[in-house]
């Protein structure tokens, strides 16, 4: 696990903690803030190797290829993968799974089939099934929660079913933190359907723990870079190779053809299929050196030390009798910690503490559907990284009692 001293140092990296120190900064799973080392690659990228790759014979066009290109390969390492041409480079989570509904699912399933999700998905992870739903004639199915806010071998055993053609869940909740036991679920479900595809999003689980899908067995994953310290507008789409090269395009215009005529045109095999257009060449450079600072760090020790912060702040939090905590309590968990002041709505709340330069999370953190099955409308939410403190917790959890007595709360 980190120690103090290393996390001290860790948090030299990052400029916002240099310009104001006591600024605590704890929505983590909406963004992180950017070490150094990010903004200078990019910085690089655009004074010395900026150019559109996969186009031109000159130094730029051949130099932003190769970025591009090693980006693709750090990626591929990072998760796991077989070949970098399972590695799609797209804007976000939300663009990848997009691209799976439209270019997989919209020409694959069809009235009588399901696609089962859990209650915990992003709205990212649910709308798109949502439209596929309704111009297939496919069915959702939803899998519950019980009272640990865990989704029982027995749910996904009694869900799941010959007609299940797709399987999309989260690796790790943004609003309750439960991680599932992703792969025993992948396992049951091909059992009971061996030809279900398989996605999961992993945006809020990359930044935190190690990935990798071949031991998963998934047949796609999404991430989004900004969540795991990159630049903005990067983020991945892991497909199984076969499976990738039987889609369509889902955008269509420059690099991702093969031959174009004046009534038809032929495509390129993934990635480049997926990646119509000038793309985000920093972007994906920042993503690279991303990884290499986990890395560098070392993906064990951040999990063990951002595990020991929600364990830190969940145990101060519940001895709050005016909190209510809705992360779960079991140790399958990521560093999410979601909560309500009983008596305040969640908006006053974060206002009030950005007063005291705490940044938390407020609203319904796009998971509408979750929270309406917790019964509630919004909620708060303090999420951890590694470059946070035990005693930015402390800071934290002192002024939610401020809040208390701003707000005339009688305890």
């Amino acid at each position: 696990m980190l120690s103090r001293e290393q996390v001290q140092t860790i948090r030299k990296d990052f400029p916002y903690l240099q310009k104001d120190n006591n600024f605590v900064y704890l929505d983590n799973a909406a963004t992180v803030q950017k070490p150094s080392c990010i903004i200078e690659v990019l910085e690089e990228y655009y004074r010395f190797e900026n150019g559109n790759p996969h186009r031109g014979a000159h130094y730029f066009a051949m130099k932003s290829t190769e970025v591009y290109e090693s980006a693709r390969v750090a990626v591929r390492k990072f998760i796991g993968a077989k070949s970098s041409d399972e590695i799609v480079f797209l804007r976000n989570t939300t663009e990848a799974i997009n691209l799976v509904a439209y270019s997989w699912a919209m020409e694959n399933l069809h009235e009588g089939d399901e696609i089962v999700l859990s209650i915990m998905e992003h709205h990212s992870n649910c709308v798109p099934w949502q439209y596929v739903a309704k111009k297939t004639g496919a069915k959702l199915v939803y899998l519950y929660l019980d009272e640990e806010k865990q989704i029982s071998e027995t749910t996904w055993n009694d869900k799941l079913s010959k007609n299940t053609k797709l399987f999309a869940f989260t690796m790790a909740s943004n609003v309750v933190a439960t991680i599932p036991n992703a792969k025993q679920m992948i396992a049951a479900a091909k059992k009971i359907n061996p030809t279900i595809k398989i996605l999961l999003d992993a945006a809020q689980y990359a930044p935190h723990a190690k990935l990798d899908v071949s031991d998963l067995d998934c047949d796609f994953l999404v991430f989004s870079g900004h969540k795991m310290f990159s630049a903005m507008g990067i983020g991945v789409l892991y497909g199984k190779k076969e499976l990738f090269n039987s889609m369509q395009p889902f955008l269509y215009g420059g690099d991702m053809i093969e031959y174009v005529y004046e009534d038809r045109a032929t495509f390129l095999n993934a990635p480049q299929r997926f990646e119509a257009g000038t793309v985000n060449v920093g972007g994906a450079k920042t993503l690279m050196r991303a990884i290499s600072y986990l890395e560098e760090i070392g993906m064990e020790d951040i999990v063990q030390y951002e595990t020991s912060l929600m364990d830190y702040a969940y145990q101060k939090m519940t001895e709050l009798p005016y909190i209510e905590v809705y992360s779960t309590q079991l140790s399958n968990r990521g560093p999410v910690l979601s909560f309500q002041f009983k008596e305040v709505h969640p908006h006053d709340v974060a206002s009030i503490l950005d007063g005291y330069k705490i940044a938390v999370r407020s609203g319904h953190h796009c998971a509408q559907p979750l929270h309406r099955y917790l019964n509630i409308h919004s909620s708060c939410r303090a999420s951890f990284s590694f470059y946070n403190t035990h005693e930015e917790i402390d800071y934290f959890v002192k002024h939610l009692e401020e809040v208390r007595k701003v707000m005339g709360i009688e305890y």
